[in-house]
């Protein structure tokens, strides 16, 4: 079944699509060219019963590790739990770690409590880049909220003093949609962080992007840059 798998993926490859990615996405797995809607059609159209078997099987290209994700997304919430490590240990480019995140929303529902201790918090902590950003993202994906919006401050200055690429940019784009959300409180905020300054004056370019921040507000906030 993973062999059928693969050839349809392969019938799937664009070869501008490939070189296109792996201009934008670092990563030393192969890649195939094929468009993550794509892929999403492609793992749809596996039957739940063969889901032990794909997710048995070693992935090798980049979409491979994106199609487990997806399978993974689709389980129920207690089955995803047991397999969820799995999939983390595969996670080694920004693409990887996003697309898993996002495609998770519908399974955390109802259960980000749960989830929050028993992965999220784990993710936080590690001192992989990868890992770490995917705790930002689970934060970003499920968390932003009246009720979690201190626990986000609170682990945001907790990684200040990280200094990788991937995680600098999932901090200020979780801050950034914190602000989008919950101006008044995040800004507040954004006036005693300590986050560095290449993270901070990321953030504010972030808000400042958004159609949804009014001008007055971005000149505000770009009057804050370090």
């Amino acid at each position: 079944m993973y062999a059928d798998f693969r050839a349809k993926l392969t019938l799937l490859a664009d070869e501008k699509y490939r070189e296109f990615s792996m201009r934008g996405i670092p990563c030393e797995r192969p890649f195939i060219g094929v468009r993550i809607p794509d892929i999403r059609k492609l793992v749809g159209e596996i039957s739940p019963e063969k889901f032990d078997d794909f997710l048995s099987a070693d992935p090798v290209a980049i979409e491979e590790v994106i199609a487990r994700g997806l399978v993974i997304s689709r389980l129920p919430y207690d089955e995803m739990l047991k397999v969820f490590d799995s999939q983390i240990k595969l996670l080694d480019n920004w693409c990887t770690v996003d697309t898993f995140c996002a495609a998770l929303r519908k399974t955390v529902k109802h259960h980000e409590a749960d989830f929050l201790d028993k992965k999220v918090e784990k993710l936080l902590a590690s001192k992989n880049e990868f890992v770490t950003r995917a705790g930002l993202v689970c934060l970003l994906d499920f968390y932003v909220s009246a009720e979690y919006l201190p626990l986000i401050f609170d682990r945001v200055e907790s990684l200040k003093n990280r200094d990788e690429y991937y995680v600098k940019m999932a901090m200020a784009w979780l801050i950034a949609e914190c602000f989008i959300k919950f101006p008044s409180e995040t800004f507040s905020y954004l006036k005693c962080t300590k986050l560095d300054k290449w993270t901070f004056n990321k953030t504010i370019s972030k808000i400042c992007d958004s159609y949804r921040v009014d001008p007055d507000t971005k000149l505000e906030l770009k009057r804050l840059r370090k």
